[in-house]
Parts: structure tokens; C-alpha cells; sequence
């Protein structure tokens, strides 16, 4: 027994797994088995359900005890459905559109069906449109709107469709989302409650000038030989912009009017919404300068303006992002959103367009409203009050304001889904330290029961050190918030070349209390490379209220710099950052800031990766654009000075530029440009290009960019 013992001690122990691009990377083929476990969760009513590929379940939410609901087989056979194509497909697609009904919406290869699992019959069945680009399915009346051809269709229950429009094409729009899915606009189709009426875009953009993209064959394309033309409409800053309309088609009789909003020319159309009763629409409406906007009320049989019922601008920018949400115990008030106090709260109006009371309040931001509670006459929200990084969930009294934290622990990224009384709802959640853990709250004692512990996917691999804190901006008085990732062999005394990651720009962050201080898994794969790695929200990004975001109007990426300067301060404070050895990366905005990084810094960053970026502001798209620089007429100081055409005689350092050869959203006339003035000036950028990807690289595309960032880093400053 002793030498059996002593055998064992002597075993080596057993090594920790290094990560591959294959683990860690979102293409990579084991990624999802790196990423923390979930449950997928829905309501029926107030019943939780758990969503499976072949099985539903109900969850008791207080013992989290799970009883078989329905499964696939038992449904495809007790409906009769058993020829190829006519089964039901995988439930975790399912839903359950009506509360207290035994009904769950179920799809397969060519039908949307509503299965009553208690029957294991069919109740209803309509078929799926082959080449919809955009649909949208109203649970009262089951009507279907959509899109097909560039035309708009509506088909009823019985599933007679009706072709609501004959002239669309290319050039003339419907049912899609319009201005470049700005101001929160996420589609182009919109149901009153009763699904008895359609609200619609309609956007021209004849007069919008097309952008030359190339569509090149893919390698095993045999039916073409030579690239064709695939043009994308890109309005940029300063230039004609398309013109958009909101329709209302009355399903009853096929008659649609238009909302006789006045000329559309420089306007914007956003956050549309309807009144409980399904007569009226609601609308915000902005001016090109984007620093006006009123919500506007019309009536949807006629399309005329009833009237304006809310009216705000500032000196800089209005940005509406949610439309009005009424209360469902009270048809004539309703929440409005607003950061007109400075950051981003709810405030209660009624339907003349008296402000009641201002809901919300205080140094933090609303980010989601998720429903209500009727019974207690409460709305739930997530917001930031708790901490800046942190996002949790909360109960709202209507009546007098009263905030109460309602998730589990506190601490951590908080996302909720309520049930459909508002007496239940789902907090699924991560902390620093923990991947995830899934709670349900009875939101109206404020208990919480833990439903869902999941294991840390990366037990025996060698993880580095996340470590998380705040340094002061610019301004020597605003608290910003950093991320650093350490070496997994990570040695104090030693000196570690170093990538500070860099986003920057208006609605994102990098840095929260999610797993790992919401680590970016390249930053764990260059931490085991022996990287340092550096994170920093500057002023400019989100959930810091108005005056945070709108410090860098008109002048994108100057307080950014300055800002990430200070990073760099604070990293000379590290004894263990080489910054001789210091890189820079970033995508997008990112990408603007690494090459405004490495030329107006060239001494400070020795190499820097730059993908898809922004080079010039005044060939970025209107609605952007002009919202944080003004127009290149109005603004010709700030488009200068943040150009980066004038830096390219500045570059020093390695920097490689990467692009989708498709990219329809920073065009690839920002990388050409700027190759084109490095050429003049005889500086020596790197340059790659992915054909046929857009704006970020696709599937296992994406383990391949990665690769080039990091063999660009290993190559220059390792």
C-alpha cells in the first residue's frame, strides 16, 4: 500500500489544456462547447418553460422541478404528421402565443402550425412563404405580413394572401427597416394589438447613389466566370438621402393610407407604435440635423395628423431609440423614454401629452423595459443604477416612482424575461466569476429561487488573470473603466509586450461585470501567447449617460484618444508592460481609432491592426455620420481635423489594414483611400481582404482573421 502510494506521488500532474482559435473563437468548430451552458426558457402565461430539440418541459419555478410537457414524437404522430417534410422541426423554436391555452406555435420545412398539445392535433396551419426577406405574424387575428419580390403581402388566418403592392423593386422599399437601422428601427412591419391593421415603411431611395461593390464567384461556382456588379445604396454625410412614408393598410377592406406627415425630404421616421384600441398610430419624427424630435400621433383610418404630443431638442443630438409603451391598465397613459434630464429614463404621459411624472431617475440609465406588472401596478426594467458596469433588474411603482432591486445577488450582467402577468420573470445572469447562473423571481415578493448553475467550461484548461478597474478620463474627473487580461504564466518582475483592444465608439461597451469582466476569448488566446492585454471604455461609448456619449460631437476620435492616452499613462505605471513593445487593435470604430492611434501617436505604438475602419467621416453614411460630426458643409473643421487621409504620412509603426471585400457598412473606399495617400506619402501600410464578407468575417472565416491578427502581433511585436 505504501509503494503503491508513493508510485502515485511520483505521477507527474496532469497538465492544463491550452486553448486553440478552434476552442475559443465564435467559427471555431468546438467553440460551443467553451461557452458557458444555458437554458432555453419562455413563458406560456405564467407557466416557465423549458425549450428542447425534441422535448418541452414546465419548470415549477420555486423547486425548479421539471415535468414533460410535450415532445416532437408524440406530437408529429398524434398529428398525423410523418412524411418528410411535414414533421414538426426542432422545438426550441416553439412558443406559446396564448396564455391559459394548450397551444404552442411549431414549425416545419413548409408550415408555421399552432399544435394543441393536449389534443396532439392541429389547429391551425398556414404556409411558409418561400423567399420572404421580412415577415411579421400577429397572434389575434394570424394574419401574416411580408415581403416577397420587393412587394408586400398580407394573408389572413384562411391563408389567402393579398398583394398589398405592385411597384417595388430595388429603388422603392417595403415592409424593411429604413434609415440604416438607426434610431432603434429593427423591421419595417407593424400590427396594431388586433392584427387588424398594418403599419409599414415605404422608402424611395432612386435618388440615393449606388456604392460599386463586386461580387466575386465563390471557387465552386461553375456557372460564372467573370465578378458581377452588386451595388449597395449608401447615402454618405452631406448627401441626398432617400425619402421614406409610414402606410396603414386596413386588412378588412385591402385600402391603405398614408400618414400625412409632410414632406418626408431630410426627415426621419422612427419608434412607431399604436394606441391599445388599433386606430392610432404613433411616430416619432426627427430632422436631418437630428437635434429635434416630436412624437406625433395620426389616425389610421384617414392618415391625417391628430396632433403633436411630446416636443424636445438639444444643442447636439436627440436620439429616439424606443417607441411609447402604454400601460395595460390604463388605455389613455402611456411611457415615454427620454435622456432629456441627461441619461436615458422613463417618464409618464398621457394621450393629450401631459407629462404626469417622470418615472425614473438618477446618474444611471434605463436600458430595457421589459413589461409590467398589472397587478401591482409596477413596470420592470434592467438599468445600471446599482453600478456603472453592472446591469440589473428592478420593479418601478407607477404611482410613486419607488425603485426595488428585484434579481439574485446583485452583483454581475442581469437579463430578465417576464412572464405574461408580470408576477414571474427569468434573471439570467453572469458575474465576473461566475459563467452563468439562472434565477426566477416572483417579482412581488421579491424572492428568488435558483433554477441553473452552469459548470465553467474551461475547468482544467490554463486561464489567465482578469482583473478589472477604473482610471480617470481626460477631463481629470470622470471615472472610466478598464479590463486587463495577464499572461497565463504571468510573472511580475518579468516585461510583457502589450495590445490595448479598442472599441470606442457610440452604443457598445467592452467592459462589464459579465464572465471575465466581459473578456473578448482572443484576448484568453493572446493572454496564453504571453500578451498583456488592455481594455478601456472611453467617453463616447454607452450607458454613462448623455454628456458622456456627447463629449466626442463633432470631433470623433479626438477625446477618444485622449482618453486611451490615459490608458497608456496608467499602463507606464505596470512595471510588467513593455511599452516599447506596444500594439493596438481594433474593428469599425475600432478600426478608425488603431490607425487615429498609431498616426497621431506614432512614438507611443509600435504595431496596430486596424479592421474595417472608418478613414474619413464625410464617406460614412448619413444618419450616423451627420447625428455625431454635423454634415462636411457645416462641420469642414471637425472632418479635417478627424481624417485620417492627413495622417498617413505620419504612420512609423506596422499596421495591417483588413477588410470584407462586401463591406456595406464602412465601405471599402475608406481603406483604398487611405492605402492610396500612404502610397503618396511613401509610408508602408500592410493590407488583407476577405471576398465576398461584409462588414465582419463569417463562420470559420473568422478563426482565419483571427489567426492574421494574432501572426501579425507574434510577427512585429512579440
Amino acid at each position: 500500500m505504501t509503494l503503491l502510494l508513493l508510485a502515485l506521488l511520483a505521477l507527474p500532474m496532469t497538465a492544463q489544456q491550452q486553448f486553440t482559435l478552434e476552442d475559443l473563437n465564435f467559427g471555431g468548430k468546438n467553440y460551443r462547447n467553451m461557452i458557458p451552458q444555458n437554458r432555453s426558457l419562455t413563458w406560456w402565461g405564467d407557466q416557465l418553460v423549458r425549450l428542447g430539440k425534441d422535448t418541452c418541459w414546465t419548470v415549477d419555478p420555486v423547486k425548479g422541478k421539471e415535468k414533460v410537457l410535450f415532445t416532437r414524437d408524440r406530437l408529429n404522430k398524434g398529428a398525423g404528421l410523418t412524411e418528410d417534410g411535414m414533421q414538426i422541426g426542432s422545438l426550441n423554436y416553439a412558443s406559446f402565443p396564448y396564455a391559459g391555452k394548450p397551444v404552442a406555435m411549431l414549425y416545419n420545412n413548409n408550415e408555421r402550425l399552432l399544435v394543441n398539445f393536449k389534443t396532439r392535433k392541429v389547429d391551425w396551419r398556414q404556409s411558409r412563404v418561400v423567399g420572404a426577406v421580412a415577415e411579421e405574424w400577429n397572434n389575434q387575428s394570424r394574419a401574416m405580413a411580408y415581403v416577397k419580390d420587393d412587394n408586400l403581402f398580407v394573408a389572413d388566418a384562411a391563408g389567402n394572401a393579398r398583394q398589398v403592392t405592385s411597384d417595388g423593386s430595388r429603388n422603392l422599399v417595403y415592409g424593411q427597416s429604413v434609415h440604416r437601422n438607426e434610431f432603434g428601427i429593427e423591421g419595417g412591419l407593424f400590427w396594431n394589438p388586433q392584427g387588424t391593421r398594418l403599419a409599414f415603411y415605404r422608402m424611395d431611395q432612386s435618388m440615393v447613389t449606388d456604392y460599386p461593390l463586386v461580387d466575386v464567384p465563390e471557387l465552386d461556382d461553375t456557372t460564372r466566370v467573370i465578378a458581377e456588379p452588386a451595388p449597395e445604396k449608401y447615402p454618405m454625410a452631406g448627401q441626398t438621402s432617400h425619402l421614406v412614408w409610414v402606410g396603414v393598410l386596413d386588412v378588412a377592406t385591402g385600402d391603405t393610407v398614408y400618414l400625412k406627415a409632410g414632406d418626408p425630404t431630410d426627415r426621419y421616421f422612427s419608434n412607431i407604435s399604436w394606441n391599445p384600441e388599433g386606430n392610432i398610430v404613433y411616430m416619432m419624427e426627427g430632422n436631418r440635423d437630428q437635434n429635434v424630435v416630436d412624437l406625433v400621433a395620426y389616425d389610421a383610418t384617414t392618415g391625417n395628423r391628430i396632433k403633436a404630443l411630446y416636443h424636445e431638442e438639444h444643442p447636439k443630438y436627440v436620439e429616439p431609440q424606443f417607441p411609447i409603451t402604454f400601460l395595460p391598465w390604463d388605455n389613455e397613459k402611456f411611457i415615454l423614454w427620454s435622456e432629456k434630464d441627461g441619461y436615458n429614463h422613463l417618464y409618464l404621459y398621457d394621450i393629450n401629452g401631459n407629462q404626469l411624472r417622470q418615472l425614473t431617475r438618477g446618474e444611471w440609465v434605463v436600458m430595457e423595459l421589459l413589461g409590467f406588472d398589472a397587478e401591482r401596478k409596477a413596470v420592470i426594467i434592467s438599468a445600471n443604477a446599482d453600478n456603472p458596469i453592472q446591469q440589473n433588474l428592478y420593479r418601478v411603482d407607477v404611482a410613486s416612482g419607488q425603485l426595488t432591486r428585484i434579481d439574485e445577488g446583485g452583483r454581475g450582467w442581469h437579463s430578465g424575461r417576464l412572464s405574461d402577468s408580470g408576477a414571474w420573470l427569468i434573471d439570467n445572469y453572469q458575474e465576473p466569476d461566475v459563467p452563468r447562473n439562472i434565477a426566477i423571481v416572483d417579482t412581488r415578493n421579491n424572492k428568488q429561487y435558483r433554477y441553473f448553475t452552469a459548470p465553467d467550461p474551461w475547468q482544467g484548461y490554463t486561464v489567465p488573470e482578469y482583473r478589472c478597474g477604473s482610471i480617470k478620463a481626460a477631463d481629470g474627473v470622470t471615472d472610466l473603466y478598464y479590463r486587463l487580461v495577464l499572461p497565463t504564466d504571468f510573472d511580475e518582475t518579468k516585461k510583457y509586450p502589450t495590445v490595448v483592444y479598442v472599441y470606442g465608439g457610440p452604443h457598445a461597451h467592452n467592459v462589464d461585470a459579465r464572465w471575465h469582466w466581459s473578456s473578448r476569448s482572443w484576448e484568453t488566446y493572446m493572454a496564453q501567447r504571453g500578451y498583456v492585454l488592455f481594455i478601456l471604455d472611453n467617453r463616447g461609448s454607452e450607458n454613462r449617460g448623455r454628456d458622456f456619449e456627447q463629449a466626442t460631437f463633432r470631433q470623433l476620435g479626438q477625446v477618444e484618444m485622449q482618453d486611451q492616452m490615459c490608458g497608456v499613462d496608467f499602463l507606464r505605471t505596470l512595471n510588467y508592460v513593455d511599452t516599447a513593445r506596444l500594439g493596438v487593435h481594433g474593428w469599425s470604430f475600432g478600426g478608425f481609432m488603431t490607425i487615429s492611434l498609431m498616426t497621431n501617436y506614432p512614438d507611443v505604438f509600435k504595431v496596430g491592426v486596424a479592421g474595417g475602419p472608418v478613414i474619413d467621416w464625410k464617406w460614412y453614411e448619413v444618419m450616423y455620420g451627420e447625428r455625431y460630426m454635423d454634415t462636411p458643409q457645416t462641420n469642414p473643421e471637425g472632418y479635417k481635423k478627424t481624417s485620417l487621409i492627413n495622417k498617413a504620412a505620419d504612420l512609423k509603426g506596422r499596421l495591417q489594414i483588413i477588410i470584407g471585400l462586401n463591406d456595406p457598412t464602412v465601405v471599402p473606399q475608406h481603406a483604398y483611400s487611405f492605402l492610396k495617400a500612404c502610397i503618396a506619402a511613401g509610408t508602408q501600410p500592410d493590407f488583407y481582404v476577405y471576398p465576398g464578407q461584409g462588414h465582419n468575417m463569417r463562420g470559420h472565416q473568422s478563426v482565419h482573421l483571427h489567426e492574421r491578427i494574432t501572426r501579425y502581433f507574434d510577427d512585429y511585436l512579440k
